[in-house]
């Protein structure tokens, strides 16, 4: 956060724990609507609640509302009366006002949407029948489209017209029936002769989507293109909305941040318990529950080797290590893997490759490690044959991981389990269990050089 932002959350915090309100309200007239949404992600609750009431234009209130997340934004709206909560609504895109609504209680949604005016009503309600993480729920319905008969005179006449439309990245042309025929940019608008029809001067070969395709899917396309929107279309090819980037960029973040959660054993609902911290602590124990077995599956594995333990009591130093850097290379394999998942660089068709090449990754470091360790082992406890177990079991151990850290989260992508939130925990586990097995077993193959 800059000095300007973080100047005004301590004043805006100040004034709050003072009740100081009609101070704040002065704050919040001089500040930037952008910068009055960036403080929200620093309150808690109750002072999002505070500060919210305290906005008296339904646009800011809009504003703000369309750069939270949208659980929290329904909340905020909750606790005011539906008449402003309808005003509220109607001053947002509509995508983004789904996107509350959808986390409103039932009741209350149904009682704004009839409050509402029929245009800005009949409108979201058309959003609300498309899943939220397809491009349908996150598209805008304010479309700027262009008919193919048209001339370039009369587009540009059209464009000049267009005072609702937010944002034009670029000119869609359609059919008589509304279906998508073709694209144009401004600049090629501009260089044509004016008497030039659409339909001789457009790209037909459009990128777009399906309204059922997964916002994720068009995340990858438009980075994938470097496109600054992708038009949506329905089963017919009828242009029903337009996705931009900036709705890309809030996709691309709200995933990469379920990714990192999920891959902590955890969830963003924790946000919304706050400190309730039952609540939270139930969200994260399946998966330590799942490590936790997977500790006592270790621990009998050793109690099976106990015979060479008791023989060579010096191996017990190296437990530690093996078993941890183990869990580490493969941890980090598998964050590469998943991280390639979401970002498109990865799939199936491309594991022999990523498989070869982590394996490569994880040989060199296992070479590096198990070398350093053997060294250390030999001048700790004086015995060579020690220092060569530990090196081959180490460089064995983080090989096996490295490769361990790709295979989980195929394996989970091909049977539909989320790699995100099953892969650590699941190779956390297996490289404990199988370091312990390849360490203690190569002990046990030089147990007469160990003794």
């Amino acid at each position: 956060m800059d000095q300007k932002l973080q100047m005004l959350l301590d004043t805006v915090r100040k004034l709050i724990r003072r009740g100081a309100y009609p101070h704040i309200t002065k704050v919040l007239a001089k500040s930037h609507p952008a910068d009055i949404a960036h403080l929200f992600r620093y309150l808690d609750l109750k002072e999002q609640r505070i500060l919210f009431n305290l906005l008296a234009d339904p646009e800011i209130s809009a504003y703000v509302l369309s750069e939270l997340d949208h659980a929290t934004g329904a909340q905020l709206l909750e606790q005011i009366d539906k008449e402003t909560i309808t005003e509220v609504l109607q001053e947002m895109p509509y995508d983004d006002a789904v996107d509350i609504i959808r986390n409103m209680p039932e009741e209350l949604a149904e009682e704004v949407l009839q409050s509402m005016e029929v245009e800005h009503s009949e409108e979201i309600e058309e959003l609300l029948k498309y899943d939220e993480d397809t491009a349908g729920g996150i598209m805008a319905t304010e479309i700027f489209s262009l008919r193919e008969e048209m001339t370039v005179r009369e587009a540009i006449e059209a464009v000049q017209g267009a005072e609702d439309i937010e944002m034009v990245f670029y000119l869609y042309v359609t059919d008589e029936y509304n279906h998508l025929v073709g694209v144009l940019s401004l600049r090629q608008l501009l260089t044509v002769p004016p008497t030039a029809r659409l339909k001789d001067i457009m790209t037909a070969d459009v990128i777009s989507v399906r309204t059922d395709i997964d916002q994720e899917e068009v995340a990858h396309l438009v980075a994938k293109y470097n496109i600054l929107a992708i038009p949506v279309v329905d089963e017919g090819n009828k242009l029903m909305g337009i996705i931009t980037v900036d709705d890309v960029i809030d996709v691309m973040r709200e995933e990469a941040t379920e990714d990192i959660y999920k891959m902590a054993g955890s969830s963003d609902e924790e946000l919304l318990y706050g400190y309730k911290s039952f609540k939270i602590a139930r969200l994260r124990l399946p998966w330590l529950i799942t490590n936790l077995f997977g500790g006592v599956i270790t621990g009998y594995l050793m109690w099976l080797f106990k015979a060479t333990l008791e023989e060579v009591i010096a191996l017990i130093s190296f437990i530690p290590v093996i078993t941890g850097m183990g869990g580490n290379v493969g941890g980090q394999s598998a964050t590469i893997v998943v991280r390639g998942f979401a970002t498109g660089r990865v799939d199936v068709s491309t594991m022999r490759q990523v498989f070869l090449k982590e394996l490569r990754v994880g040989v060199i470091m296992g070479v590096v490690c198990g070398t350093t360790i053997g060294l250390v082992a030999f001048f700790w406890h004086h015995n060579p044959y020690l220092g060569l177990v530990v090196g081959l079991a180490m460089v064995t151990a983080m090989s096996v991981a490295a490769t361990m850290g790709v295979v989980a989260p195929f394996f989970f992508k091909r049977v539909g389990v989320d790699p995100a939130i099953a892969s650590t925990p699941f190779v956390q586990t297996a490289n404990d269990i199988t370091g312990i097995l390849i360490y203690f077993g190569t002990a046990t193959l030089f147990l007469s050089y160990l003794r």
